[in-house]
């Protein structure tokens, strides 16, 4: 539970930034999260009236208003027309049709939690986000940021036709996944994402492991780096020794149905 002594609806984003400087104020989302949590809010800053409840859509690429419910993501047409759907796909099992209602995508990735979906599927992508004093910046480098007092403003998705494919387990359906993998392929380039670690999701860098059309060989390498080099543990959901495994089947079977079952000779 919460405590808001005042509830501010910003009239501009220079006003939620000003407002968002001070340690006791808070840009509020969906509150999802939030709410589960114990704090004293001075000044709760909406930002409901800015119109950053939109997804827009241009030759190059998807703007996504930091408001956008993760439901708006999930059953955009046009959004998920691309990259076979990844992002319907990374969002159907998060807690409930409800919940994703009401939870941001602006909350989701300024959260940055280890076992987000949604952050798992876009770092496969070549996103973006935007903020209101840092500027455009990759999701990759956000991802890696301390957080701050800076506002997210918009996420940025480039078009750019890559394959993509997302694949979690989870002990019930509507639990936070145990372990999460997405992979896509622009052109030669491949991007292999390894998420609920329970660590944050972070990146692989495959491009000089697997060829377009990759032999089990090549594939067989890039799980080996992974297992060597990438750190799992253990928590409630599962112990780092089964997510291991769990990571070994999933980057065969997004790499599968990325190429449709082909293999390279």
């Amino acid at each position: 539970m919460f405590t808001i002594r005042n509830y501010v609806v910003a009239e501009s984003l220079e006003q939620a930034y000003e407002l968002n400087q001070k340690r006791n104020n808070v840009v509020l989302g969906g509150i999802g999260w939030l709410k589960m949590g114990g704090r004293n809010i001075q000044n709760a800053i909406d930002l409901s009236a800015l119109g950053l409840d939109k997804i827009e859509e241009d030759e190059e690429c998807f703007k996504i208003g930091c408001m956008c419910t993760l439901r708006q993501l999930e059953t955009d047409k046009n959004l998920n027309s691309y990259f076979d759907g990844i992002i319907s796909k990374s969002l159907i099992h998060i807690v409930g049709v409800q919940f994703r209602n009401c939870a941001t995508i602006g909350g989701s990735i300024y959260s940055r939690f280890g076992f987000s979906d949604i952050l798992t599927s876009l770092l496969a992508l070549e996103t973006y986000v935007e903020l209101f004093n840092g500027g455009i910046i990759p999701l990759t480098e956000y991802r890696d940021m301390p957080y701050d007092n800076d506002i997210l403003v918009r996420v940025i998705i480039k078009k750019d036709n890559r394959k993509a494919a997302y694949l979690t387990h989870r002990n019930s359906a509507t639990d936070i996944p145990t372990l999460a993998v997405a992979a896509s392929r622009v052109e030669k380039r491949w991007n292999i994402v390894i998420g609920a670690r329970p660590q944050k999701a972070i990146n692989i860098n495959a491009a000089e492991l697997l060829s377009e059309v990759p032999t089990q060989n090549e594939i067989d390498d890039v799980v080996n780096y992974v297992m060597e080099n990438i750190k799992f543990d253990s928590n409630m959901r599962g112990s780092k020794e089964y997510r291991k495994i769990l990571a070994k089947v999933f980057i065969n079977r997004a790499i599968s149905e990325i190429t449709g079952g082909n293999y390279g000779n």
